[in-house]
């Protein structure tokens, strides 16, 4: 059952009784970590892939991004019921490769235009006639230099939703820390192996349990799941069974059914729909932990 106590500072700020988390910051310590942002791109490790390249010079790594290349932004009112509407802005570009992606023309082929920072800023600044400005991809990773410099530039009255897969570096998640009111991740597997066949990243579990629980010591947590189809001993399981040793009940679970065979999905066995019954697993085993869900 839902319990809204999880959004502290979510609901706090939609009532007037607090900022945003980066409007709290003094401005010259949002500054330097605007500068500390851009200095990582000289040899790039926003991510745990840490490609290293140079991509103030224009080198690309595995995310496929130099600069600020954006794809769209609208009034989203698919997303959870409490986010709805939320001013979402998808950048072009990622650093997992998932076969099944529904976004991969934005993922993966990076459809869309550059952009100034100054232009950025502009379209944020549309957030404010909506619940929260949602910042999505692909994945916003790459994208999160230019990012924080659009945001000191922008003065925002609704909270700052971080929409990712949550690979993020140690160094991306320090600089978060203070700006970021919501963290909305995507936990995907349950295991290193399925997160290397379908998204091609390594040494997913660690890096991903690691992140949700700094993200959970720094503000309120919100942890997508998509159940996959034969897919819960090894994935759904264990991801639950973590939320449940590592929250309980103080960050909200939204379990996600809408699964469908995408992209290069039936090539990798992923080759049906979720069925009724395997959702349902899912849904009875959250209800025994005792978890903060919603469907």
């Amino acid at each position: 059952m839902f319990n809204k106590n999880a959004l502290k500072n979510y609901y706090a700020i939609l009532s007037g009784e607090q900022k945003p988390a980066y409007l709290n910051l003094p401005k010259e310590e949002l500054k330097k970590k605007v500068e500390t942002a851009y200095a990582i791109l000289d040899s790039c490790e926003l991510c745990k892939r840490k490609c290293r390249v140079n991509r103030n010079s224009g080198e690309i790594g595995v995310c496929g991004v130099s600069g600020l290349r954006f794809n769209s932004a609208f009034p989203h009112f698919g997303e959870e019921s409490f986010f709805v509407p939320s001013y979402t802005i998808f950048f072009s570009g990622c650093n997992f490769k998932c076969v099944f992606c529904q976004n991969w023309i934005i993922s993966q082929k990076r459809e869309g235009q550059d952009i100034s920072v100054e232009e950025l800023s502009r379209i944020m600044l549309k957030a404010n006639s909506f619940k929260n400005l949602n910042l999505v991809g692909g994945s916003p990773a790459p994208f999160f230099p230019w990012i924080l410099d659009a945001l000191q530039k922008t003065e925002l009255k609704v909270p700052v939703v971080w929409n990712s897969n949550f690979f993020m570096s140690e160094k991306s998640m320090d600089l978060l820390n203070r700006v970021i009111d919501v963290y909305l991740s995507d936990w995907k597997y349950g295991n290193n192996v399925c997160a290397e066949k379908f998204s091609a990243v390594k040494n997913y579990w660690g890096i991903i349990s690691r992140n949700h629980k700094t993200a959970f010591s720094q503000t309120d947590l919100v942890i997508r799941h998509l159940v996959l189809p034969n897919h819960f001993e090894c994935c759904t399981k264990k991801i639950l069974q973590e939320i449940s040793s590592s929250f309980g009940e103080k960050v909200v679970v939204n379990l996600m059914d809408q699964f469908r065979p995408e992209y290069k999905a039936r090539e990798y066995g992923l080759n049906r729909m979720l069925s009724q019954e395997e959702f349902q697993e899912a849904v009875s085993f959250s209800e025994k932990l005792g978890l903060n869900f919603i469907t």
